[in-house]
């Protein structure tokens, strides 16, 4: 039986172990309408630790009853409910001055420990199917067990870190453990200037997925030169080749008239493309959707599931040095934003996001850059529908590495992730996280490496990866 082993977490090349791969955020219900996600947000089992060495040994054992132990909110901050404090650091790192660590190390005599215990029984409508995990956001890697047995790690703390349950689960109740640590290899690609926060800060719930299921949705709408007439593309991934057999059946309409309906047979891999003439073009001005139904069913004929999504219809690109929306100059009125609450920190309501999104209508901004890494997905969903465009971010800055270079109190050696092979990958898999979530939405218009992490091959294969990925969009990187 595989343990997890913390000193791996000092690796820049352990980032993830058995995580699920990205896909597309699409929701979707189950055959009957119910929905295939189940909320563990509220009150889980919590231990704090200034390090791992204070950290309880073997509290994820399936026969260790932590119900002694104090509860904290998920999601939430420890540092906002008396465990530690908020720290608000610039360009530095927050250990600079505390301990003496290079770049891939981790500080040992403070760098907080959160272990949190969620006792659970699988809802019915989920019994016999797979079941997978889902943790929006977690600062800033997360080891997790269930019923005693080490399911999975993830680092990077602004993308789902999402894993498969099932062999684990036993009947009746299952006893679900998860560690984060505050600092790991990773952080040094993560030295935003923000208030420096810790533990699960979004959303949980666990997801299940029937026998024939759509792993990831591609989406792509875009008019031609004329803008009047579109391509509109979809690519299905389903989740095997062995269970992929059957049909989809694919409506896409406006205001309740239908444009497209149309039955696909079931591969490993679905690809097809029309046209729609006349689109109702998408912009921050008159944000038009359409609403597109994928109907899921099995070679029985039996419906398996059913994805509304939205979808918009937008031709961005540059023309003689000028970006361009539907054939018009776009004139950028943005901002940085960071994903922040006064109240909470970064867990933000959705009624605070959308207060924030409605004051930059009401005073003509209409364009944000996710500063600088990606955002809740309720974001991206809201400026669909608001209309307002984004850069898009993936999670990089390293700003403290290279400002020690420049000032003359580091070599080149301390700069990351620079050109650096152990850093690489790490790198890469952040661009595929950021990509994959956020693909189907018309609100982005750009793709952003990150920001202020030097220059070196690695962030230039960044770009090109994000090109490779996506050559609809633009690429950016300040820095």
């Amino acid at each position: 039986m595989k343990e997890f082993n913390y000193e791996l977490t000092k690796s820049p090349e352990f980032f993830q172990d058995h995580r699920e791969p990205p896909h597309s955020d699409h929701l979707y219900t189950l055959a009957d309408g119910s929905p295939a996600r189940f909320s563990l947000n509220g009150d889980w089992y919590f231990h704090y630790a200034e390090n791992f060495a204070g950290t309880v040994p073997g509290f994820f054992a399936a026969g260790v009853d932590c119900r002694g132990w104090d509860t904290l909110p998920v999601p939430s901050h420890p540092q906002l409910h008396g465990y530690g404090h908020p720290q608000y650091v610039n360009v530095q790192y927050p250990w600079d001055g505390c301990e003496d660590v290079k770049p891939g190390q981790v500080p040992e005599k403070f760098n907080p420990v959160s272990s949190y215990v969620k006792y659970f029984t699988v809802p019915e409508r989920m019994k016999g199917r797979r079941l997978f995990i889902s943790f929006a956001g977690a600062e800033s890697g997360l080891a997790l067990w269930l019923n005693g047995t080490f399911v999975g790690y993830s680092e990077d703390s602004f993308t789902p870190s999402e894993f498969e349950l099932t062999e684990y689960l036993v009947e009746g109740e299952n006893k679900l453990a998860a560690q984060v640590f505050k600092w790991t290899a990773s952080s040094w690609c993560e030295d935003q200037d923000f208030y420096r926060f810790s533990g699960i800060y979004r959303d949980v719930y666990l997801y299940t997925i029937p026998d024939v299921h759509v792993r990831d949705l591609k989406i792509c709408a875009i008019p031609d030169e004329t803008l009047k007439k579109a391509a509109f593309d979809i690519r299905l991934d389903m989740i095997s080749a062995e269970t992929a057999a059957g049909k989809a059946v694919i409506r896409l309409a406006k205001d309740g008239d239908t444009v497209i309906e149309e039955e696909l047979e079931l591969e490993a891999v679905v690809s097809r493309s029309w046209t729609v003439d006349g689109p109702a073009l998408w912009s921050a001005e008159e944000p038009n959707l359409y609403d597109l139904t994928i109907e899921i069913y099995d070679a029985a004929g039996t419906l398996q599931e059913v994805i509304p999504e939205k979808v918009g219809f937008r031709r961005f690109e540059m023309k003689d040095n000028i970006m361009t929306l539907n054939g018009r100059r776009i004139v950028f009125k943005g901002v940085n934003r960071h994903e922040f609450s006064c109240v909470s920190g970064r867990s933000v309501s959705e009624a605070e996001l959308r207060k924030d999104l409605e004051t930059m209508k009401r005073n003509n901004i209409n364009a944000i850059r996710t500063s600088h890494y990606p955002d809740d997905e309720r974001l991206y969903e809201l400026c669909d529908r608001y209309g307002l465009y984004l850069i898009a971010e993936s999670n990089l800055e390293s700003h403290g590495t290279w400002d020690a270079y420049l000032k003359g109190k580091k070599d080149m050696s301390y700069v990351v992730p620079d050109d650096k092979a152990e850093w690489k990958e790490m790198m890469y898999d952040r661009i595929r996280s950021c990509y994959h979530r956020d693909k189907n939405h018309p609100a982005v218009l750009i793709w952003s490496v990150g920001n202020e992490s030097f220059g070196g091959e690695t962030i230039y294969e960044m770009s090109e990866l994000f090109r490779k990925l996506d050559d609809t969009r633009l690429v950016h990187y300040e820095g």
